[in-house]
């Protein structure tokens, strides 16, 4: 508690290296509430201070936190080929309205190693000719990789967007075996 008796956001961050390179993963007493792609010292200092001004607290580095420990080792099984399925609490603090529900049919309706179509997912949510609007909810997403927005695809099988970069993409579908692996 503060000293107007409210109780003070904790917001811990660490960052983990992975295959596609190293992932920001920030936390707060909700459950995961950002993962951040490409977290070099420039991106994950601007993410961190998006955070700070979102979540109206500083992030604190603390990979040993117990908010953090477990989605550090969940992702760390995940890009070894270990585990299909993230089991964590998230915030979803960052996202609201359509976009969080797109995102929650997501994470709940496609499994490890298959694919949708932006305008299937439009239509599963109830919002059938919204595949654009699914498209800028992807691109929304706070919680990448765990929420596998990567996995929403082009109906006439181009594999669309991705904030990460294309190349990101592509790894995770192979890492999945929707894809095969790149030669290079």
């Amino acid at each position: 508690m503060n000293s107007h008796g409210q109780n003070e956001q904790r917001v811990v961050w660490a960052v983990v290296g992975t295959d596609i390179g190293p992932l920001l993963l920030a936390a707060t007493s909700e459950g995961l509430v950002n993962v951040v792609f490409h977290a070099t010292d420039a991106v994950r200092d601007a993410a961190l201070e998006r955070l700070a001004s979102r979540l109206g607290t500083d992030p604190v580095e603390a990979p040993d936190s117990p908010l953090l420990t477990e989605a550090i080792r969940q992702v760390e099984a995940y890009f070894a080929g270990e585990r299909h399925d993230f089991d964590l609490p998230l915030d979803w603090s960052l996202i609201s309205g359509f976009n969080r529900q797109v995102l929650r049919a997501l994470a709940s309706g496609v499994p490890y190693g298959t694919v949708v179509g932006y305008g299937d997912l439009a239509g599963r949510v109830g919002q059938p000719g919204g595949a654009q609007a699914v498209g800028m909810a992807m691109g929304a997403n706070p919680l990448p990789v765990v929420v596998p927005c990567h996995r929403v695809v082009e109906s006439d099988g181009g594999i669309g967007g991705f904030g990460g970069g294309l190349e990101t993409k592509r790894r995770l579908l192979a890492l999945e075996g929707v894809l095969p692996e790149p030669l290079f």
